[in-house]
């Protein structure tokens, strides 16, 4: 699982999308969970793309209210508590994903990963914290979170920026922008026209150049990120403790937040193991893979 940070785009492994086609262009920057978020529609107003923009900032305030490992979020008090009552929609349809997304994959995406991801950015022992890990033991619906074990804590970093750039696609559609670009740490397409987008390596060297229609792509970096005492440890940690079998993962599909859990767990996966959890969700196809 991945932890604070999936900026990949901002990173040496990235995928970088731009138009395809010149025409009016407004763009806006701001952050949400540790991220750049970058925002930029093609066509319409002036008035419309500024209405837009400050519908999408209020919306990232509210993802991070939800979602963030910090500063009092409903994650934050789930943590401390191991009980979140009454949870939001948007946080009922984050973890009914994972769950999908955690079955698929044979329980290699698993958010309860956090507290063994901690003990290993701090180079404690890991025991203690490997048996806090466990999906089976979160209970989620309409009345409340529960985590159903003491000091177990779960991190939504893997899933949650793709939430955000799903909604702010959507706060787009309200503003009736055809032709929009979300970059939230994930990038999510909109529009008839085509966004170029290229995947790289770390290095810089081009593994892939694809044209997004109305298609979300994730890029997983496994050590994007480095942790440990020593910064030598990759970010993103299995259930179980395992090491990333790709250096880089790239996945699309339909939603952002769909290809940001796959594209996370795939990291973890052998090839075939991937194949058969995106049989689970025929809109999302491997972009671009890298050895370890």
């Amino acid at each position: 699982m991945t932890m604070p940070r999936r900026r990949f785009l901002a990173l040496s492994a990235c995928a970088l999308a731009t138009p395809a086609r010149a025409g009016a262009r407004h763009a806006w920057q701001g952050t949400a969970l540790g991220a750049d978020v970058a925002l930029t529609v093609r066509g319409g107003s002036a008035e419309a793309a500024r209405a837009f923009f400050a519908e999408a900032a209020r919306s990232l305030r509210g993802v991070e209210r939800q979602f963030s490992l910090f500063s009092g979020s409903d994650l934050r008090r789930l943590n401390a508590l191991g009980r979140l009552a009454h949870p939001s929609a948007e946080m009922l349809a984050v973890l009914r994903l994972a769950a999908a997304v955690h079955e698929a994959t044979g329980g290699a995406f698993d958010p309860t990963v956090q507290p063994l991801w901690q003990a290993r950015r701090l180079g404690q022992d890991e025991t203690a914290a490997a048996t806090l890990v466990g999906w089976g033991d979160v209970r989620f619906g309409p009345s409340e979170v529960r985590l159903s074990r003491s000091g177990m804590a779960l991190t939504l970093n893997g899933i949650a920026q793709g939430f955000a750039a799903d909604l702010l696609a959507e706060v787009a559609a309200r503003h009736r922008l055809a032709e929009v670009l979300v970059d939230a740490g994930e990038i999510r397409a909109l529009g008839p026209a085509p966004w170029d987008a290229v995947i790289e390596a770390p290095g810089g060297r081009v593994l892939r150049r694809l044209a997004l229609r109305g298609r979300a792509l994730a890029t997983s970096a496994a050590y994007g990120t480095r942790i440990g005492p020593a910064g030598d440890r990759a970010h993103i940690i299995g259930p179980a403790g395992q090491a990333p079998r790709w250096v880089l993962v790239s996945i699309s599909a339909d939603r952002a937040m769909l290809a940001d859990a796959l594209s996370t767990a795939a990291v973890l996966m052998e090839r075939p193991a991937i194949d058969r959890a995106l049989a689970a969700f025929p809109e999302a196809r491997v972009e671009a893979l890298v050895p370890a």
